[in-house]
């Protein structure tokens, strides 16, 4: 009967192919829809397959991105809170002001990421060379007189009223982009060592050169590893990416040795605790780790840090983790480094399936972010833990700051838009 109906021309209304179907009492289409479904060894019965939803972008991504959000603007409150007692501040804060300009920059950052996921990565790809001449540009204006603003001794930052943006986000950014763009045009040349690296290296000095001057020796850090991380997954021989990768650590050792309170910085680290290191360099090593300490287990809950109380400085942003262990103990810190492990793992993941699919930029783009996330959240971490030696990075989409925030929901909306244009060239659509 079945093959009746299938022999029958094409070309019948559908209200006579439903007559005659109930006629030669054919079962009705949805039965064809069933699957069977073996049930105690032999027996078959029939169950209705569930349709399948296709998803626009990674869900799982977007609630642990802001889960870490709301962490962090609760913890950026807990640790500013007591600011306007602080003798240094001089009472011009009141208890919420960083709360709410930290609630403003996370609304300004939620609109520029809507903004981005809609921008395709076609479109980035060509606009990528200009956001990085872009980012230029505003580190050689953030070094002119009465227009950069000095914090600290650092001239890091272009006032615009209610944020005061960081140039160094938007250079790590730019070189992102500028790196996948140039590994893409210069596929046929990367074994080729002084063509495919050194022009990439010139545009990383550039940028380090001016960073050094502001100084913003950790932005540089997170910048050189983001453009060889993606000259590496580009493709580029692993002899090339040893040399460079001595050639910069070098560089490195050079800077450090030539600047006498970076050296103090590194021997501070080596021996915090030492009468002259713990007033000195090594002050807000020693306290973070108290605050750490203090923790315990489990904390000593929301609200409870005593060392953000005057002792330990910048705990709303480079220190932000210690508060989180003094408050939420091991615990705490275990649940947040594990978010960003699962973050980094998983844009990692869409940039390696974007390659997978011959969209050799998007793939890129994806798998620098994650380099970015992954090793900025490292330092920031290993810095707070006393594994590492005192460097001003923030901790990405928690520590307070409206430029960094701001870039990393852009970063973290393209990466969403690459994992929505793997899903609709994996379902068959197209760009």
């Amino acid at each position: 009967m079945n093959g009746l109906m299938a022999r029958l021309p094409l070309g019948l209304p559908v209200r006579w192919l439903q007559a005659l179907r109930a006629m030669l009492g054919a079962r009705p289409q949805a039965e064809f829809d069933e699957l069977p479904v073996r049930v105690h060894g032999t027996e078959f019965t029939r169950t209705t397959a569930a349709p399948v939803h296709v998803k626009g972008f990674d869900q799982p991504l977007v609630w642990v991105t802001f889960s870490l959000l709301m962490i962090g603007l609760v913890m950026v409150y807990s640790a500013s809170i007591a600011l306007p007692d602080n003798p240094r501040t001089g009472g011009h804060y009141s208890s919420t002001h960083f709360l709410f300009r930290h609630t403003i920059s996370l609304i300004v950052a939620f609109v520029a990421a809507v903004v981005a996921f809609q921008i395709p990565l076609n479109t980035w790809e060509r606009i990528g060379p200009w956001v990085f001449v872009a980012s230029i540009v505003l580190l050689i204006v953030v070094l002119i007189p009465y227009v950069g603003k000095t914090i600290n001794g650092a001239r890091r930052w272009i006032s615009f009223g209610f944020i005061n943006f960081q140039p160094s986000e938007l250079a790590k950014w730019g070189v992102l982009l500028y790196a996948a763009n140039y590994m893409v045009r210069k596929m046929e040349i990367k074994e080729q060592f002084f063509a495919a690296v050194l022009p990439m290296a010139a545009a990383v000095a550039v940028v380090g050169g001016l960073l050094l001057v502001e100084p913003d020796m950790g932005a540089f850090m997170v910048i050189a590893v983001i453009a060889m991380g993606i000259l590496f997954l580009g493709g580029v021989n692993a002899r090339m990416f040893l040399v460079m990768s001595f050639l910069i650590a070098g560089v490195f050792v050079l800077i450090i040795a030539s600047s006498e309170w970076r050296r103090e910085r590194i021997f501070a680290y080596l021996d915090p605790w030492s009468a002259t290191n713990a007033i000195g360099k090594g002050y807000q090593l020693t306290h973070s780790l108290i605050a750490i300490g203090r923790g315990e287990i489990f904390g000593v809950g929301l609200g409870g840090s005593v060392e953000k109380l005057h002792w330990l400085p910048e705990a709303h942003t480079d220190f932000l983790l210690a508060v989180i262990g003094e408050e939420f103990g091991f615990v705490g810190l275990v649940v947040i480094i594990g978010l960003f492990m699962w973050l980094t793992r998983r844009i990692m993941y869409i940039g390696r399936q974007a390659i997978a699919m011959d969209r050799v930029f998007a793939g890129l783009v994806a798998q620098g972010v994650g380099i970015w996330v992954g090793f900025q959240s490292f330092i920031n971490i290993g810095v707070n833990l006393g594994a590492l030696p005192t460097k001003g990075l923030t901790l990405p989409l928690m520590s307070y700051g409206g430029s960094a925030i701001l870039l990393n929901l852009v970063a973290i909306a393209v990466v969403l838009r690459v994992d929505f244009e793997n899903r609709v060239l994996m379902h068959g659509g197209r760009l």
